[in-house]
């Protein structure tokens, strides 16, 4: 593995068939994003990109879920510390952008729950594969903060803005089935057939003509770019929420696994 992939301690990297690279989160709490792997996640697909031996990236979890989401950590230094959230806003900003910029296929594979930072990823991929089992939830609202992250800039360009509010503002969960049908993602598979089915399409991009796919890719992600005012102002709006009283009741029930209820 390249030297430059120590950089990104909290992600495991492994090298697949055909020029695939397997980006895998592993970590506690159903692989729930702390700070070190937010940062990771920011930073690590530029240096992806220059690493000429990969032609595609899968990215999964570890075990049965892709990601909680942000943990109780990553969220205590949002809500308390100004410089802390100064450099989240950033991570949370370059984690899109660079994402958007990246220039090789990305493939997620979706097992379980699919949340929040860790979503970004799963939904920004160029091609999503959910199992039926698997829980995709946005959950901002129920924190207490503005629908950030990727939110506005791909959830109305992939099922239309009628479901886009829907699934935002009430942050119900969309199931594997379900977020095939409106758009959300890809392709829905049986949950035990998810990996072999993202590995198979990723082994088949990588062998093919590099240019061509990429440039596509790239021609088609000017979609996001054009609503890159929309995810800023999303940006802006979700960091300003984090300074104010109802995240602090929507971490409390989130910690005590009940309902948030707000003033």
């Amino acid at each position: 593995m390249p030297r430059s992939y120590d950089d990104f301690p909290s992600l495991r990297f492994e090298t697949g068939d055909h020029g695939v690279l397997h980006l895998v989160l592993d970590a506690p709490g159903l692989n729930a994003v702390g700070p070190q792997m937010h940062r990771d996640l920011a930073d690590v697909w530029p240096a992806i990109d220059r690493d000429d031996d990969v032609r595609a990236v899968l990215v999964r979890g570890e075990g049965k879920a892709f990601s909680a989401g942000g943990s109780f950590e990553l969220i205590d230094e949002t809500i308390g510390d100004y410089a802390g959230r100064i450099r989240i806003m950033r991570e949370a900003r370059d984690l899109v952008l660079n994402l958007v910029n990246f220039s090789k296929p990305v493939v997620s594979a979706i097992r379980g729950p699919a949340v929040g930072a860790g979503l970004v990823v799963a939904l920004l991929a160029d091609i999503s594969v959910a199992g039926r089992g698997a829980r995709i939830i946005d959950g901002h609202t129920k924190l207490g903060v503005a629908a950030g992250d990727h939110a506005a800039i791909c959830w109305p360009l992939l099922v239309g803005m009628a479901k886009a509010k829907y699934y935002l503002l009430t942050c119900e969960q969309v199931l594997g089935e379900e977020a095939e049908r409106i758009g959300l993602v890809s392709k829905c598979v049986d949950d035990d057939a998810v990996l072999d089915t993202a590995t198979g399409i990723a082994e088949n991009l990588a062998q093919g003509a590099q240019q061509a796919i990429r440039w596509t890719k790239h021609s088609l992600n000017y979609w996001y770019r054009m609503f890159a005012p929309a995810f800023e102002t999303s940006l802006g709006l979700e960091f300003i929420g984090f300074s104010g009283p109802d995240v602090h009741e929507g971490l409390a029930a989130n910690r005590e696994k009940r309902p948030p209820r707000f003033g």
